[in-house]
């Protein structure tokens, strides 16, 4: 009886809660003055037309820090939980894998890495970036264990890229602070012509490690999951 009315308290609370916000909800007619210097300054300032990789990668790159470092938490935090001693059970026969999926693997796979990629490095010039590049690498991963169960991502190589991808992302943070104006400024390379591919300084660099730690850290949690699943078979 006490357990549902505490319930039913938190219920009523967080109700109330949310209709409070809702009511006093309201479309705001004008910029903050932050806003404001985004969007009158980004462009010539950065010299990225994609205005919100110019807010996300410079302006507020320890948000950026942060976001990459939560990331690689939850993948150490993943790895740790899924660790299981191995236990003998008898295997159960192994149903084929449709033979659409093998074929959709075999062509999608080099596709779907090719569009991640493109996506990171022209996060500057159109929208994406980074971590919409390393998420759409990640579910060519998941493809191709759905076409070969057994099939093991290389842990070497994962671990690798992600600890080079990271380094060289507060490296270039570092720069930054020495270089230029702040952590993470793209001032440390030429700006460049402003919509070509190699502009907005260090922008496309950032983007592509982003893009590499975010797709190998979400390779990582696969080939875990994959490998307790593996265990409980």
């Amino acid at each position: 009886m006490i357990k549902n009315f505490f319930i039913i308290a938190i219920l009523a609370g967080l109700a109330a809660i949310f209709v409070t916000l809702f009511w006093d909800f309201g479309d705001s007619e004008t910029l903050t003055p932050l806003a404001t210097h985004y969007a009158t300054n980004g462009a010539t300032e950065v010299g990225a037309p994609n205005l919100v990789t110019s807010i996300v990668v410079t302006y507020r790159g320890f948000d950026t820090l942060g976001e990459v470092t939560i990331l690689f938490l939850v993948a150490s935090i993943v790895s740790f939980f899924l660790k299981r001693e191995k236990v003998q059970k008898e295997i159960a026969p192994k149903r084929e894998t449709s033979e659409i999926i093998l074929t959709a693997a075999k062509l999608l796979v080099p596709i779907v890495m090719l569009l991640g990629v493109y996506v990171f490095i022209n996060g500057h010039l159109t929208p994406g970036g980074g971590f919409q590049g390393g998420a759409i690498i990640a579910t060519a991963f998941v493809l191709l264990l759905m076409a070969n169960p057994d099939f093991e991502i290389n842990h070497k190589i994962i671990a690798t890229v992600e600890s080079v991808s990271g380094i060289a992302f507060v490296l270039i943070g570092v720069l930054g602070i020495l270089l230029a104006g702040g952590f993470l400024d793209n001032k440390v390379l030429p700006l460049g012509t402003f919509g070509k591919i190699f502009s907005a300084g260090a922008i496309p660099l950032i983007y592509s490690f982003v893009g590499l730690k975010v797709g190998s850290e979400l390779s990582n949690i696969l080939s875990n999951l994959q490998g307790v699943q593996k265990e409980e078979m």
